[in-house]
């Protein structure tokens, strides 16, 4: 992988994790997730070592869309953008909006 795909595979990854912290601050949030994904809280930190988790953690943000917006806009990125790292993280690419 060359040194500009792995900074965006990097930025896609550091928005997932983002995204991910988002979920956790609000318990219902969190526990939504939770619950469609069949993860239970101690198999989180497993689970996002497997390929394809934190696409899912966007792929989760971009079924609701109130939840992708207000995560969009706490992050300073458009929803499209959430959507763009979604899909480099599933094995596609994305290119980071530089406003």
């Amino acid at each position: 992988m060359d040194k500009a795909a792995n900074r965006s595979q990097e930025a896609a990854e550091a928005l997932a994790v983002q995204a991910l912290n988002f979920l956790a601050t609000e318990p219902e949030r969190l526990s939504r997730f939770l619950a469609l994904s069949g993860l239970d809280p101690a198999s989180i930190r497993e689970a996002a070592g497997e390929s394809g988790f934190l696409a899912g953690v966007l792929s989760h943000l971009g079924e609701d869309e109130r939840l992708l917006t207000q995560f969009a806009t706490e992050a300073g990125v458009t929803p499209a953008e959430v959507d763009r790292a979604r899909r480099l993280l599933a094995g596609g690419d994305w290119e980071h909006e530089v406003p």
